[in-house]
């Protein structure tokens, strides 16, 4: 379990100040001329030697992207866009983030620019985020008062600019591309790729797009060593990481420990144990809606981590835990989900637009019982015609719940139709 000293959010809950002068007495805003004065290949070697992973879901090697960005300008700006489009059903870390630590962020934005020689960075907010865009605007205020942002950057001789962007509550626009087609203002819809943001993103200009997450921790690390981040963890899944869990829980929280915890540690040291014990545990989505589900058995020795999750059929995602006990109806759950990624479908892609559809309502078939049992495989078989074959990840998002659902649950579905073929189908179904 982590130490309290060892946490790089230190007012994840609130109970601090979380203004300027707070933040600075909590350790941040420390020394970050010194880090700037280090030099752009200095901070990028730092990242990768720390091991850190996106913590947006895909946990693509942090300081690796930061390379792809031109050492050289042609002439272009270089662009930061941070993803603050939290829309994940589940996932409610970045909120904590922007609303009670939001100076770690604006920190991370002016080092991570820094380091990929860009000028302005962007935060792309989620469209419901009221009150964290106001935390997070007053902090950034508070750093251009102090001169640590704007013209010479606390006096490093470096210019940088950050700019918060409200979104309008479209789920696809955390599409790294969306973001930024509808930063540009115009429809969020994904683009092709290449040529990737790195090359040309935002104004076709070269562009890193990072999580909140990603860039919040970047100036502890760098302060602390990428050795220190590089021991929590196992190889390949280095350091801490946030946490946010959900569902049949006695005490659902969002926390900050080491990566490659068990799960069963988190639930019982964070969570004060399962509702109704661990036998009453039926199954969990370690990593947001868009993972699949894994039977509560084959959870409870899981490490949450990348690559272990793997092993398990899931993904580690954004680490949102979403934990079900016995009492959930989990064909219904997983058709709620379906019937998200079906109204969230931006529509450019025929198999996306066509497929999350077509799922929904086979969904809403088997939810019922009121499909034959051969619809199963033929539902699975559509969900591969999905999955893979749209220019963004929505359409493996919406194809990986049920996958899922009839890889761990199928008993289940083949009761239903039974029950209901025989006129004995349960109240919980029937609603």
């Amino acid at each position: 379990m982590l130490d309290d000293q060892d946490r790089i959010f230190t007012n994840l809950y609130g109970m601090h100040d979380r203004s300027l002068k707070g933040a600075q007495a909590r350790g941040h805003w420390d020394g970050t001329r010194t880090i700037l004065q280090n030099g752009r290949e200095w901070i990028v070697e730092q990242m990768k030697a720390s091991g850190l992973r996106g913590r947006g879901g895909a946990g693509f090697p942090t300081g690796l992207k930061w390379s792809f960005m031109p050492k050289e300008s042609d002439g272009r700006p270089a662009y930061l866009v941070v993803n603050a489009d939290e829309s994940e059903p589940g996932t409610c870390k970045d909120r904590e983030i922007m609303r009670h630590d939001p100076h770690t962020l604006v920190e991370g934005c002016l080092i991570a620019s820094y380091a990929m020689q860009a000028h302005a960075c962007y935060i792309y907010i989620r469209g419901e985020y009221i009150r964290e865009k106001e935390a997070l605007q007053a902090a950034i205020d508070e750093a251009y008062e102090a001169g640590l942002i704007g013209k010479n950057a606390c006096k490093s001789g470096y210019d940088f600019d950050l700019y918060l962007a409200h979104g309008a509550g479209a789920y696809i626009c955390g599409e790294e591309t969306a973001l930024l087609e509808s930063l540009e203002g115009k429809k969020g819809m994904p683009r092709m790729k290449p040529p990737f943001p790195a090359g040309a993103g935002l104004y076709g200009c070269p562009t890193t797009v990072n999580n909140v997450e990603s860039i919040a921790v970047v100036p502890t690390i760098l302060r602390r060593g990428a050795d220190w981040f590089a021991s929590f963890g196992r190889p390949n899944n280095a350091g801490t990481k946030i946490f946010a869990v959900s569902g049949h829980v006695n005490h659902p929280c969002v926390v900050e420990d080491a990566m490659s915890i068990s799960f069963e540690e988190l639930i019982d040291k964070h969570c004060g144990g399962i509702r109704g014990g661990w036998d009453n545990l039926k199954a969990v989505i370690p990593g947001g809606s868009s993972v699949p589900c894994v039977r509560g058995e084959n959870m409870k020795d899981a490490i949450m981590d990348f690559d272990a999750l793997r092993e398990v059929g899931s993904s580690l995602g954004t680490a949102a835990v979403i934990v079900m006990d016995q009492s959930t109806d989990i064909i219904k759950a997983i058709w709620r989900l379906s019937k998200f990624y079906k109204h969230e479908s931006c529509g450019q892609c025929t198999p996306c637009r066509e497929g999350t559809g077509w799922m929904m309502r086979v969904m809403d078939r088997l939810v019922k019982g009121e499909a034959e049992v051969e619809e199963i495989d033929m539902l699975f078989d559509v969900t591969k015609q999905v999955e893979g074959h749209t220019i963004c990840a929505l359409g493996d998002a919406a194809a990986w719940p049920i996958q899922g659902l009839i890889r761990n649950f199928r008993d289940e579905i083949e009761d239903r139709i039974k029950a209901q073929k025989t006129g004995r189908v349960s109240a919980v179904a029937a609603e």
